[in-house]
């Protein structure tokens, strides 16, 4: 591992909190957070509440930059390939522009991905390319095991959207404890629902976590459609 500084891909979800969490417990010299922020849906990136970054970002104490792809010309495509690629290539230009701007420039990245090839080979090759190094702790591992892992370490986790069969309104804004988990086993046996749902099943919010000096607090209401829901939120402020 290079000593230079490391950029952590973050969204405020718990995939990139715990992989941002698990480099500074190895001692990764983590000098920045970035975020995407898609316009619509996205192949790449986390997109509910991205706006809560920047709160996540105060709270753990490292600074934020902020992505909007339109900044960099990218378009949207029907083609599922075409349009991660192009997502990528907004992720690659930032981390070119970080490299310039950072002492010693970008020695490496943090992603959370866990089981989607579509980005993890995307990550790698940008990787490849920009010479760095990348963290991705959560790869290929167990997701009832890494659940199990983030629970212990006191990560406080809040379900902010659902699109899948078994995930009704009654889960927007519930806490992912083991009995959440325990639910989200018997729906992946019925319904096929992935423990930390990597097929977009449902996004998350960490409100808090050991990496965070202050908790996140939210003021939100509900909207569901019968079968997609998000967290419409009103506000949102650290306590």
């Amino acid at each position: 591992m290079t000593a230079d500084a490391w950029v952590s891909l973050f969204s405020g979800g718990k995939d990139s909190s715990w992989a941002l969490y698990q480099a500074l417990e190895e001692g990764l010299p983590v000098e920045r957070l970035l975020t995407v922020h898609p316009d619509g849906d996205s192949y790449m990136y986390h997109v509910p509440a991205t706006e809560l970054a920047s709160l996540a970002a105060e709270s753990i104490g490292i600074e934020l930059v902020d992505v909007h792809p339109d900044e960099f010309g990218a378009e949207e495509t029907t083609d599922a390939s075409a349009q991660g690629d192009a997502e990528l290539a907004v992720l690659e230009d930032a981390l070119s522009d970080l490299d310039e701007e950072l002492p010693g420039g970008v020695g490496g990245v943090t992603v959370g991905a866990v089981e989607s090839e579509f980005q993890n080979s995307r990550v790698e090759e940008m990787s490849k390319r920009l010479g760095i190094d990348t963290f991705a702790p959560l790869w290929q591992r167990n997701p009832k095991q890494i659940a199990a892992d983030m629970l212990t370490a006191g990560f406080e986790i809040t379900v902010i959207r659902v699109a899948a069969g078994g995930l009704d309104e009654s889960w927007l804004g519930r806490t992912l404890d083991a009995d959440a988990m325990a639910d989200l086993a018997e729906l992946q046996e019925e319904y096929g629902v992935h423990p930390l749902g990597e097929g977009g099943e449902f996004e998350t919010l960490v409100q808090d976590g050991p990496h965070m000096d202050r908790r996140i607090e939210l003021d939100y209401e509900t909207e569901f459609d019968g079968t997609r829901g998000t967290l419409k939120i009103d506000d949102a402020w650290l306590v």
